[in-house]
């Protein structure tokens, strides 16, 4: 169930703002139908998270029709004009450049890119941040962002690193596919991070869009010669603390409101 300031929350009035079948009011169900308590200190948060999860799935989305290209961190591929490319393979953010606007620049110019799964798992939620975020707010909490798996994640964003079991599972989470019996000339396909798009598919770079069945067969065609392992969907998530990431909003938009209401009526 949801609660909101103590309290069980009717949701026929949030229902409302969405369309019937849209992936939003299946958040909100699965999250009311839950045995699972939800805990939200206001409507506010609650909206901030489902419209957080929305533009994940967006992200996740724009992405995928990016070009930008499935790449082993050896190979990996950067615009230099935003970013340093490491020693590593990671992608840093350069001296003097907005991170908005490099993180802009990997959906923009795709071509120009090119890394594996999990640092493309990062991009998104970056992405998806700057997509609720105002510019200066985005910028001020993100002045440097080191692109590279879950190793270099902003401290506002590392929630996203670490996949636990949870009661539900929800739209916009980060999922995992394992391959166990991975080929060991092809390791990077040892497993898949995926985004719940919430129509029972899933995204991962550099397998694309599709539904579980046929991420496991992708998975299994890269398999140790002989195996009869299957590749599996794992039964594990992570999401970022959206109640951290709803507070940073929240506190800027009220600062910046005070400071409008300074000028336009000085003491």
């Amino acid at each position: 169930m949801i609660k909101v300031s103590g309290k069980k929350l009717d949701t026929r009035d949030i229902m409302q703002k969405y369309s019937s079948n849209s992936v939003a009011t299946k958040i909100i169900r699965i999250l009311d139908s839950s045995s699972n308590e939800y805990e939200y200190e206001s409507l506010k948060e609650l909206e901030f998270e489902i419209n957080f999860r929305l533009n994940i799935i967006k992200a996740a989305i724009e992405l995928y029709r990016s070009d930008f290209s499935f790449e082993t961190f050896e190979n990996a591929k950067v615009n230099e004009k935003h970013w340093k490319l490491t020693p590593e393979g990671g992608f840093l953010l350069k001296d003097g450049v907005k991170a908005s606007d490099a993180i802009r620049d990997i959906f923009r110019n795709g071509n120009q890119y090119a890394t594996e799964c999990a640092t493309a798992m990062v991009i998104i939620y970056y992405k998806a941040l700057l997509s609720i975020y105002p510019e200066e707010l985005f910028n001020k909490v993100f002045p440097k962002i080191h692109l590279m798996n879950w190793h270099y994640i902003n401290k506002e964003l590392r929630h996203i690193g670490y996949v636990e079991k949870y009661p539900d599972y929800l739209p916009g989470d980060r999922r995992y596919f394992k391959n166990p019996d991975v080929n060991p000339e092809t390791p990077e396909w040892q497993g898949e991070n995926v985004i719940d798009l919430g129509n029972d598919t899933y995204y991962g770079h550099g397998i694309g869009i599709g539904d579980a069945d046929e991420i496991i067969n992708a998975l299994n065609e890269n398999r140790k010669e002989g195996s009869k392992t299957s590749a599996y969907f794992m039964d594990v998530a992570a999401r970022p603390n959206f109640k951290l990431l709803s507070r940073i909003y929240d506190t800027f938009i009220s600062q910046t409101q005070a400071r409008k209401f300074r000028h336009l009526y000085p003491a």
